[in-house]
Order: C-alpha cells, then structure tokens, then sequence
C-alpha cells in the first residue's frame, strides 16, 4: 500500500494519498485547489491513476480540488451523504466501507465541527479532519458546529478506538505530522486528560477566535464540491491560485 502526506502551505492542510499497488488507482484525501497540480505530480511520479476525491467535510478555509481533479483526468468526488451534494458522485455513510482496489476506509461520522463530517479509518491509522487535531480539535462556532455533538463524536467513536491508532489530521499549524489516539486521550488539552463535556464546552465558547477570513467563499465552493467564486477579492485570490510545490510530510 502506499501512503504519501502532503502539506499545503497557505491553509495548513494535510492531503493524503492513498494507493493501491495492485490495481495502481489512487485516493486523494482533503485535496486542495492550489496544490492540485503538485498532487497530480505526485500521483505520476508513482505510477497510479487517481481513481477518487474524498473529503472528510465542507471546508471552510480553502476550496476542494474535487471538481478541477474530476475535469483534468477523470477521477470521481465522494463526499459525505449527509451533505447531500448534487456534485458528488459517490455518498459516504458509516457502516458502508469504500472501497478502491484494495484501499478500504471505514467512515466514521463525527459532528461537531460541521454537522456533516467524517473521520476515516484506514487499518491504524485514522483520518480525523477537524474533528480531532494534535493537541487540540476543529471550532465550533460555525457551520451548524456543536460543541456537544463534538465531545461525543471524540469521546465515543474516536477515543474508542486502539491506542496504538495514528491520527493523521486535516490540519497542524505547528509543523506535526501525526499523533496517537492514545497521545490525544493523554495530553490534549481539549479533549483529553478526562474532561468532561462542561469542561470542553465552556473552553470552546471562551475561544474568542476571529470569523474564518476566506469561509464566505470556501462553503458555497465547496458545496459546489470545489468552484472558486468570480468575486473573490483581491487579498484572497490566493486561495484559488495553483502552486506546483508545497512542503510535504
């Protein structure tokens, strides 16, 4: 099996590539506009052929490369069924594996960040979005977030989990690559060391963080399943604009 992470600089994204050697498709998780190109290289440097996009929500910081990767070779968007895009070709939903070529994720569902996302697990390792971050985990403040249904989600499907699970997010600003389920239950700070839900909500309404700079254009794009608007200022034109490389882990 092979497995590349893959940084975007610009929103602090991971993108996961997932290949399957013995039929050469490929998946691209939580792809990203900007880096397509560099992706796509990556996926030609290995010989594969990108089978699907998937995204583990509806982001809100950078635009989904879902679409442009569907025009330029083919590959098909699976998104979350919840979200219910007329966009997608394929709907998520926990207790249905999706399977490409020998490449299986089980889809968790795990609210709270939005009402629709979903963490995937793939043999130890599990691919937790926003849902849960290194030390920390996704808002609540937007999007139908639920600090409540955030706490249950991390609590009770992602904490469940083996110890030994490595946790690869959507997102680190503080150059980290992966943790541990049992590394999160230990020491992060909003989640882990036993809180309990009053705890956990109370730090998520004190957080004080500022409105999403680029999020009145990510969402409408992304529930497009990746269109960059045509009035996008100038200050934020970045955030369509392709780069060949970016820093990967």
């Amino acid at each position: 099996m092979i497995f590349r992470q893959l940084f975007e600089p610009l929103s602090s994204t991971y993108t996961y590539l997932l290949g399957c050697e013995e039929t050469g498709q490929a998946v691209l998780l939580d792809p990203v506009i900007v880096s397509m190109e560099r992706d796509l290289g990556e996926i030609r440097r290995l010989g594969l052929t990108l089978a699907y996009s998937v995204d583990t929500h509806i982001h809100a910081d950078h635009i989904t490369a879902a679409l442009e990767l569907k025009n330029k070779v083919g590959s098909k968007i699976a998104a979350p069924a919840f979200d219910r895009l007329a966009c997608a070709d394929a709907g998520i939903e926990e207790g249905t594996p999706f399977k490409v070529g020998s490449i299986q994720l089980q889809p968790l569902h795990t609210p709270g960040h939005t009402a629709g996302h979903f963490s995937y697990l793939f043999g130890d390792k599990i691919f937790t979005g926003d849902a849960l971050l290194i030390d920390g985990c996704g808002r609540t403040d937007f999007q139908n977030g639920d600090a409540n249904a955030l706490y249950k989600s991390v609590t009770e499907k992602l904490f469940s989990l083996p110890g030994d699970t490595l946790v690869y997010p959507a997102h680190d600003y503080q150059d980290r690559h992966v943790s541990s389920i049992a590394q999160e239950k230990k020491r992060n700070p909003r989640l882990g060391q036993e809180r309990t839900l009053e705890q956990f909500t109370e730090i998520m309404a004190n957080l004080n963080l500022p409105y999403p700079q680029f999020i009145d254009y990510a969402v409408p794009g992304n529930q497009q399943c990746g269109i960059c608007p045509d009035h996008v200022p100038e200050n934020l034109a970045k955030f369509c604009r392709h780069m060949t490389e970016s820093p990967q882990g």
